[in-house]
């Protein structure tokens, strides 16, 4: 007998993107299997979502708030439920995961115990990869327009100077 109880996880993350050379590359952190995703965690007692994402951010990759550049008002909700436990004790779980967009200029990575690697891939190649998680693909799509997209605030268009 399953529990009928719908519990609420809240969690926080950063996509963390860097250029290089050959365009933007996303850091996308591997679990084992064919999954792959943001650096993110549960939000503790008394901590706030950007707290939650910085201190994440810390513990899985080994980054410092220092090596990272926030690009404002970048925030984003992932919202989706999944099945936790089983038998008994399965419960259906409603998780809300806010996300912020920072810039890194640092390569190396340094993930915690529960990750298995990491690696830095292109919007393409990250797109494909999380081809199953398509509340994760709509985060990154809005992370990567941010990026790149020619208007980034509301009231202010960008015009481009054509060289005759």
């Amino acid at each position: 007998m399953q529990n009928n109880m719908l519990l609420k996880e809240i969690s926080a993350g950063i996509i963390i993107y860097r250029k290089t050379k050959e365009g933007i590359k996303f850091l996308l952190l591997y679990h084992g299997g064919d999954y792959w995703n943001f650096p993110k965690g549960k939000i503790e007692a008394e901590e706030r979502s950007f707290q939650t994402a910085v201190r994440e951010i810390s513990e899985e990759t080994g980054l410092l708030r220092k090596d990272l550049k926030f690009l404002s008002p970048f925030k984003v909700y992932e919202k989706f439920t999944f099945w936790r436990g089983r038998g008994a004790a399965k419960a259906k779980v409603f998780k809300i995961v806010i996300f912020y967009l920072a810039q890194t200029m640092n390569p190396i990575v340094r993930v915690s115990r529960e990750h298995n690697g990491y690696a830095w891939f292109s919007y393409k190649e990250a797109m494909k990869i999380l081809n199953k998680y398509k509340d994760s693909q709509k985060v990154l799509t809005r992370a990567h327009e941010f990026i790149g997209g020619p208007i980034r605030h509301k009231n202010i268009s960008v015009i481009k100077k054509i060289s005759p």
